[in-house]
């Protein structure tokens, strides 16, 4: 499977595209004062779109990021640095409640006669963009005429534990899920999405009520991709590792609290996620286990699942980058077997912190949803 992905899967170029409809980037940003410059800068460096506009919503942060946006935009006019207040409504998360305040300004200040026209990009304030990234994505949403295209950056890692963890994202669903055949269909369960890089036809955005529709998930991606699938628009998934890149989280202590925030609602219920860990546990460790203590042919099997396992790592990341493997990539699928490890520690502890009640991000409790 994650050989057909690896051939299938449309990879976003940095060809140039003109793209002549109106775009406006989102960029929530909490605590993004060391982040947040450089995305402004590959903002103002974007080229192909000639009606481009950025607003950026300082989402009630206590490290300058207000300040650092509005030196880093220059006074662009295409810029727009919004300051926001710290209370979230009951039931919201602060990403879903920032991004739609930031669709609703984008309305609010829409030409007249497009308020709900063009194109309607969300990222994060960690992505870092080559020129031509916007045009691409945006020329990708057309070309496909999808309601949605998920622009999967490639995930930078920078310690152990990031080069361990976190190519199991891209792994996860490359190695499991035929995309191309996915996208032509509309069932949600079968959806992708990255809410680091979302570009939207801003009508269909709408249609469907944004993020105002998934106020409460911890998985506002995953679940605006369902809704849009549930009102009849196609999603499309893009890997976009060779015109955006980020760096998801830095280090063990962030890379354990993002991780958990989220994880408990994998799967629909802990029953979900125990099974899940089980077959991971049997397919990933018994053939390692097998080739290093069994004998003969039961060694050799063993061996060649193992091999296996490190095949389906290197393409998937091979995928998500666009082009060969580095050498921490090789050393990351070869340690599979840890990879694995460290994902049904992280699912269990984040199944346990949710049962206490003491899920967090950046300061703010997160809703307490049902499954």
């Amino acid at each position: 499977m994650a050989a057909v992905n690896r051939l299938t899967v449309r990879q976003l170029n940095a060809a140039h595209t003109t793209v002549i409809e109106p775009v406006t980037v989102c960029v929530p940003a909490r605590d993004e004062a060391a982040e947040v410059p450089a995305l402004i800068a590959d903002l103002r460096a974007q080229r192909g779109v000639s009606r481009l506009r950025v607003l950026i919503l300082d989402d009630g942060s206590t490290d300058g990021t207000y300040a650092a946006a509005a030196i880093a935009a220059g006074g662009d006019e295409r810029f727009t640095v919004i300051a926001a207040d710290t209370g979230l409504a009951p039931g919201w998360t602060g990403k879903s409640a920032a991004c739609a305040r930031l669709a609703e300004i984008a309305a609010a200040t829409a030409d007249s006669g497009a308020v709900r026209a063009g194109a309607l990009v969300f990222l994060d304030a960690d992505v870092r963009l080559r020129p031509d990234a916007i045009a691409a994505a945006v020329g990708e949403l057309r070309r496909t005429g999808a309601g949605l295209v998920s622009a999967w950056p490639r995930q930078r890692a920078g310690s152990v534990a990031e080069v361990l963890v976190q190519p199991l994202l891209c792994w996860s669903w490359a190695a499991t899920l035929p995309v191309r055949m996915a996208d032509r269909g509309l069932r949600p369960s079968t959806a992708v999405a990255c809410g680091q890089f979302l570009v939207f036809d801003a009508a269909t955005y709408h249609a469907v009520g944004g993020h105002a529709a998934v106020a409460s998930d911890v998985t506002e991606d995953l679940a605006l991709a369902r809704a849009l699938r549930r009102a009849g628009r196609h999603t499309r998934l893009a890997a976009a590792g060779r015109v955006a890149s980020t760096r998801m989280y830095r280090g063990a202590t962030d890379l354990d609290t993002g991780y958990t925030r989220w994880l408990w609602s994998a799967y629909g219920s802990a029953a979900g996620s125990a099974a899940v860990g089980v077959v991971a546990t049997l397919s990933f460790w018994t053939p390692p286990l097998a080739a290093l203590c069994a004998r003969g042919s039961t060694r050799r099997i063993g061996g060649i699942g193992y091999l296996c396992a490190v095949a389906s790592r290197l393409l998937a990341r091979s995928l998500e980058s666009g082009g060969g493997p580095r050498p921490a990539d090789v050393v990351a699928a070869l340690a599979h077997p840890v990879s694995i490890a460290a994902y049904l520690r992280l699912s269990v502890r984040s199944h346990r912190l949710r049962r206490a009640g003491s899920l967090r991000w950046k300061g703010r409790p997160l809703p307490d949803l049902a499954v």
